[in-house]
């Protein structure tokens, strides 16, 4: 038990600097324009990772990974799945938010293949250290960085791939991408299904 203590205090601790060091990323351009750096949170080591794209709009202003409307979409899947919060370590495949203004509004940008690469020293870090069971990509940036790009979240969504980074792997819906379905009827449907690959992802850890 004081073993596993130890291993756990020590992951902590290289995480917690790996954040300090990502507060100062200049691995591109993207942290020109964003307010901050937002990196991952949750316990360390975790059993459930989420990753994510990149932050958004309220996530670039609080610091905070998914606390938006998105985040609170997710945290409903968590709950649906059984899950606190607090249980699972949230982060994503991009530290900084991409944006264009327009009208005075911060509209979010896809982040290129460049800024996914110099972002994945910080991601490797936190995959090394939160070491998770269940790894679930959400949405199709953060599959292609996880999985590769052959693999097509819309047909294969909640399905578990082999991989090298955790024994359970999964992709699904980003949960921005439901708040973007066109009719209230598309969102229910989505949502739905969003919550039944989270839950089917989480059963893996019983």
């Amino acid at each position: 038990m004081r073993a596993r203590e130890t291993n756990r205090t020590r992951a902590y601790l290289d995480l917690r600097e790996q954040r300090e060091q990502a507060a100062d990323c200049r691995r591109c351009e993207l942290w020109r324009n964003a307010t901050q750096t937002v990196f991952g949170e949750g316990p360390v080591p975790a059993e459930l990772m989420l990753v994510g794209e990149q932050p958004g709009d309220a996530e670039d202003l609080a610091g905070r990974p998914f606390v938006g409307p998105a985040g609170r979409i997710l945290d409903q899947a968590l709950e649906f799945a059984g899950l606190d919060r607090e249980q699972v370590y949230v982060t994503n495949t991009v530290k900084h938010f991409k944006f264009e203004e327009r009208h005075k509004r911060r509209i979010h940008q896809k982040p290129d293949a460049g800024e996914i690469a110099a972002c994945n020293h910080w991601l490797e870090a936190e995959l090394a250290d939160v070491a998770p069971t269940v790894l679930i990509a959400l949405g199709a940036t953060a599959a292609r960085a996880l999985i590769g790009a052959r693999f097509r979240v819309t047909r294969q969504h909640g399905e578990f791939v082999p991989s090298e980074l955790a024994p359970f792997v999964t992709a699904t819906l980003h949960p921005a991408a439901i708040l973007r379905m066109r009719t209230p009827s598309e969102r229910t449907a989505a949502q739905r299904g969003f919550e039944r690959d989270i839950a089917r992802a989480a059963a893996m850890l019983r």
